[in-house]
């Protein structure tokens, strides 16, 4: 393995240069999950910028998933290279959802085209325990009286238990950080419902349960189907979906 190689950066915007530095050894190999990092004291040297930079770097790859620090002398001590990617995605796209710099209608683009991919991996891949883990949800829900608080947490669940059940990692983080970043623009459009969300509720259940029986049943092309027409509709809840 190449040993990481260190540089001076310039004092200017020193803590996005020591993140730079840092992205770099990880991207050329020469840090891998599991790694430590120098210490914050020798880092400072290596790099020649103060330990306030060192700290606002660190922090900032904590916020993204890269890396997990802990103080104190033990073992698990210091700064680690690590492997969280469901958080930090998902963390980031509820905040630019939030702050509208994705247009929902992108989003429910990207949601579509993720869980068809997801439906059609679990299809195929589903083992006894994943369905029987779709099927608590989809019995969850069936509960005469649910909220619908309670409903969209266990949707959501429902959508997240498929992408998971398809075996492909990168898909399931990525469809589980859409889906989740729309956990409360579906939940303020349940809200809105008034007295059909009884109505609703039942269409849901019924959507949900045509798209676990094509997953159940190895179908993977009426499975993607199942859940594209789901998606779509309920979409029309979401202000600026169908913009």
């Amino acid at each position: 393995m190449t040993e990481a190689a260190w540089r001076p950066v310039a004092r200017s915007r020193a803590y996005e240069l020591v993140v730079d530095q840092i992205e770099e050894q990880i991207l050329a190999g020469s840090l891998r999950v599991g790694e430590r990092l120098p210490g914050e004291r020798e880092l400072a040297a290596r790099l020649e910028v103060s330990r306030a930079a060192v700290r606002e770097a660190i922090r900032t790859l904590e916020a993204q998933g890269v890396v997990r620090s802990s103080v104190g002398s033990g073992p698990d001590a210091g700064t680690v290279v690590s492997a969280v990617p469901s958080e930090a995605l998902n963390r980031l796209l509820r905040l630019h959802v939030a702050l509208a710099n994705f247009p929902m209608r992108d989003v429910v683009e990207a949601r579509v085209m993720l869980e068809r991919f997801s439906a059609t991996l679990a299809a195929a891949h589903a083992d006894e325990a994943r369905l029987a883990h779709l099927l608590a949800l989809l019995e969850a829900m069936d509960d005469t009286g649910i909220d619908r608080e309670r409903f969209n947490d266990l949707d959501t669940d429902f959508h997240i238990a498929i992408a998971e059940a398809g075996g492909n990692r990168l898909v399931a983080d990525m469809t589980i950080a859409i889906r989740d970043s729309t956990r409360r623009p579906i939940l303020r459009g349940l809200e809105g419902l008034g007295d059909s969300w009884t109505e609703v509720c039942a269409d849901l259940r019924h959507e949900h349960r045509r798209l676990y029986d094509a997953i159940l049943a190895g179908d993977a092309g009426a499975a993607a189907d199942e859940v594209e027409t789901h998606i779509r509709g309920t979409s029309r809840w979401l202000p600026g979906a169908l913009d």
